[in-house]
Order: structure tokens, then C-alpha cells, then sequence
């Protein structure tokens, strides 16, 4: 199936509202979906535009013309597995991967429909004419006013004059990062060409120079792992060692951004959990096995819960209650013992045998040590809400959004399900606005008496 007819029914009548801007590791880029950013791209009015991966944002670090140069650019579009990591680290949901090898023919199938036409610039001699003709075939209204090398034919005043004289809408520009991209904000007053995209190594790819990925590796986000297999000695150091190097600066950004307080509070949370890990193991082992005995299942239970700033995660807790649990909860809220939003029972008829043990010592929450160890959570901070209970929330609940949840906190340490929902939201409210390594400290030794009597907890 062509370009053409594979996205011939999409409809690009409404131009896309302004760009949805995210940061990753300080480099701006537009949260778009596929459809909007294409209207975003086509609507009138003179635009550059570039991908953001991990291989760009490496080299922004180190290239600040390129940086500023990507300040510049009127769209930034997210590309690649790296980005998605990246921004989860920081917090940020990406909407789509928008790689410009896939994203570029779509573009040029709504540019056909609308009769503009697109200039090839770049590419070794020879490539820009056979990638032209690979469009041609898949998009066959697409007009091409013209072709050049980006060796000797990417000269800045020939080949301004060129692609001036062909009345291009759209240039695409095919140089490589970063000089595709100061290429085009360079002379990008020079040129009439509404539109210019630096597109990397598409040419390539429509060129048939390099084959792509199977659509099975694509679909699992493992291009990169087929180029490296493909063009190991040119794709090792970008791939292994600069995939590597990106991942490790996006998990330490976070750090690097907060407030001294944050800080001492992150590095304290670090050495607990890691050291909670190493002495606690053994233990979580056996309770983890004594869970299996009981109960066909994993001993681990997944559930999605709400954090700082409302993003979502996945907290771990040793498994008390029988597998279908989640199902049988709505049946069960009638039966509450806890007045408020969340739900809690003294007789929860869900609840194993060594469920209850585990719950009457807190033991079952054990494995959050890895949720504070990933960031999801703090040592010390409010109970992480379940999404219901926050769609749930007053207004006045919400505040408790602003502060990463915790292991312990307030409420564990004065009672727990015995503390109704509105005491609950006072006492965390009231932390968030005196919190203080002294409060944590206060907390955390607070947190054994509270186990060891077992108050409020079932």
C-alpha cells in the first residue's frame, strides 16, 4: 500500500491548536500527536522544523550553536525510545514517538493533497534523486521541484539560489545533526521555501542505502538495536556508549534540579532503600515464598497509584489478598469501616492467612523500598493514592499531589486506617508545610512504634 492511500482518509481541516511544550534534560520539544503536528507544520505562515532524540539531545549538551539553534526551530518533535524513558524520569507522558522517517512521508501525503511541493537537499550524489523518485511512487501526486547533493551542491548561495528559483513549499534538508539544522536557521532568511524540515537520514533510508527495521523490531521501540546491527562500527558509539551516557544524565536531571533540601531528601532516601534491600532481602525472600505456598500467583502485587504532581506509577507490595481481589473490591465498599474517599476493612474477606500477618507488621509494604529506590517514592511523605480515590478528591485534597508519596508518614505513624480521610488530608497538608529533615527523622523512628503495636493496621 502507497503513502498515498494509507493515509489518504486522514482529514487535516482544523489546524492544531499551539504545541503542547515539554522539556527533556532542558531541550524544548512539542508533545504533539501525529495528526496535529502535521496541521501545526502546514498551517500558514514560515516554520523550521526538527527531531529531538537522544543522540541530538547529546549533542546539544555539548554544542551550545546547535542548542540555541533548536531554541530557535518553530517545531521540535520527539523521536525515539530514549525520549520516552528520558521524559517518564522527568515525569512527562510522551503522546507519540514522531521519529522523521516515519513521520516525513505522512507530511508529504498532506502536502500532495493540498498541491505543494517538496525540494530534496543532501545525501551523498545520487541519493536525493532516487530518494525523489521512492516519494513519487508511494505518494504519486507529490510534486518535486527539485534535487541536490549535500556535499558540493549544499553551498550556501548556489544552492539558495536554486531552491529559490524551483518555488518549493517545502525544503527538506538531509545534511545530518547538527549541520542540517544550523544550515537551515542560517539561511533560512535567505530562502522563500515556507516550510524547511531536517530530516536526517531519510534520504537514505527512501534511497534504499540503508534498510530499515522490520515492522515486528519497530513495533517493540528496537530500531536502534537493527541499526546498530546493521552499521556497527559507524552506530557503537551513538548507540552503546551515547544511549548509555543520555539515560544516565535524564536519571540524575531530576537531582540536579531540585532545591538543596530535595537533595539531602533524595540521597537520604537512596542510602535507606539500598541498604533496607541488601539487610531486608532474605526476609522479603521468605515472605515472598510463604505468599506462594499459600496461593497459586506471583507474591508480588502491581498496582497503579498517583504521585507527585498527579503522574501515575506502578507501587509493589507483597501480595495479602487472593488473586482476584481488584474484582471483588467494588463489591466491598459498602462495607468500609473508614468513612471518606478510601476504603478499608476490618474483615475483608480477601485477605490471606499470611495476608494478615504481613499487614498487622507492615511487612507487605516492603517492597516500596524499590518504588523510593526508582524516585517514585520518598521514605517519608503521604500514602499514595489509588487514581479512583483521587478522581474522587475535594480540592482541598489535591494539595497532597505536591508531595511525592512515602513509605511512612503523618498518618502511619498516628494511627493509620484508624485516622479518617479528612484527619488524613490534614495531617499531610500539614507536612507539606513544614516539612524539615528533623519532621522525617521524627517520622521514620516513629514508624517502628507504630509497627510494633500494630495501630490501624488491617
Amino acid at each position: 500500500m502507497t503513502y498515498q492511500a494509507k493515509f489518504d482518509h486522514w482529514n487535516f481541516s482544523e489546524t492544531a491548536s499551539l504545541p503542547l511544550c515539554k522539556e527533556v534534560l532542558g531541550n524544548r520539544f512539542d508533545n504533539l500527536h501525529t495528526r496535529e503536528a502535521i496541521s501545526r507544520v502546514l498551517s500558514p505562515g514560515r516554520r523550521k522544523v526538527a527531531f529531538l532524540n537522544a543522540h541530538c539531545v547529546n549533542v546539544a549538551g555539548k554544542d551550545n550553536a546547535y542548542s540555541a539553534t533548536l531554541e530557535r526551530t518553530n517545531v521540535v518533535l520527539s523521536d525515539g525510545i530514549g525520549m520516552e524513558l528520558a521524559a517518564k524520569m522527568q515525569g512527562t507522558h510522551i503522546r507519540e514517538n514522531l521519529n522523521g522517517t516515519d513521520f516525513v512521508p505522512k507530511l508529504l501525503v498532506e502536502a500532495a493533497k493540498r498541491g505543494q511541493s517538496v525540494y530534496l537537499l543532501g545525501g551523498k550524489p545520487g541519493t536525493a534523486e532516487r530518494a525523489a523518485a521512492a516519494l513519487c511512487r508511494q505518494i504519486p501526486k507529490l510534486k518535486i521541484a527539485g534535487t541536490r547533493d549535500g556535499y558540493s551542491g549544499a553551498e550556501d548561495q548556489a544552492a539558495i539560489k536554486e531552491i529559490n528559483a524551483s518555488d518549493a513549499d517545502i525544503l527538506l534538508v538531509a545534511l545530518g545533526v547538527p549541520l542540517q539544522e544550523l544550515w537551515i536557521d542560517r539561511n533560512f532568511p535567505a530562502l522563500k521555501t515556507r516550510i524547511c524540515v531536517s530530516v536526517g537520514g531519510l534520504f537514505d533510508f527512501l534511497a534504499g542505502n540503508v534498510s530499515r527495521a522490520p515492522n515486528w523490531v519497530r513495533k517493540v521501540k528496537s530500531e536502534w538495536v537493527w541499526r546498530l546491527m546493521m552499521e556497527p562500527r559507524r552506530m557503537a558509539k551513538r548507540y552503546l556508549i551515547g544511549n548509555l551516557a543520555f539515560l544516565a544524565r535524564a536519571a540524575l536531571w531530576p537531582y540536579r534540579q531540585s532545591s538543596s533540601s530535595d537533595k539531602t531528601k533524595r540521597a537520604i532516601d537512596i542510602t535507606l532503600s539500598l541498604g533496607g534491600l541488601i539487610v531486608l532481602g532474605p526476609m522479603l525472600l521468605c515472605l515472598m515464598a510463604l505468599i506462594r505456598l499459600e496461593s497459586q500467583g506471583s507474591p508480588i502485587f502491581r498496582q497503579q497509584r498517583v504521585g507527585l504532581n498527579g503522574r501515575r506509577f506502578t507501587l509493589y507490595k507483597l501480595r495479602s489478598m487472593a488473586l482476584d481481589s481488584e474484582a471483588q473490591r467494588a463489591k466491598l465498599l459498602a462495607t468500609s469501616d473508614r468513612e471518606g474517599v478510601c476504603f478499608k476493612s476490618r474483615s475483608d474477606p480477601r485477605v490471606t492467612r499470611i495476608g494478615k500477618f504481613i499487614r498487622r507488621y507492615s511487612l507487605d509494604e516492603l517492597p516500596q523500598i524499590v518504588n523510593v529506590l526508582k524516585g517514585d517514592m520518598s521514605i517519608v511523605g503521604p500514602r499514595p493514592a489509588l487514581p479512583e480515590e483521587v478522581a474522587a478528591y475535594p480540592e482541598k485534597a489535591r494539595g497532597r499531589l505536591a508531595i511525592k508519596p512515602g513509605l511512612t508518614g503523618l498518618w502511619q505513624v498516628s494511627g493509620r486506617a484508624d485516622i479518617d480521610f479528612d484527619r488524613m488530608i490534614d495531617m499531610d497538608l500539614a507536612y507539606a508545610s513544614s516539612k524539615s529533615l528533623w519532621l522525617d527523622v521524627f517520622i521514620f523512628y516513629a514508624t517502628f512504634r507504630a509497627v510494633l503495636t500494630g495501630r490501624g493496621a488491617y
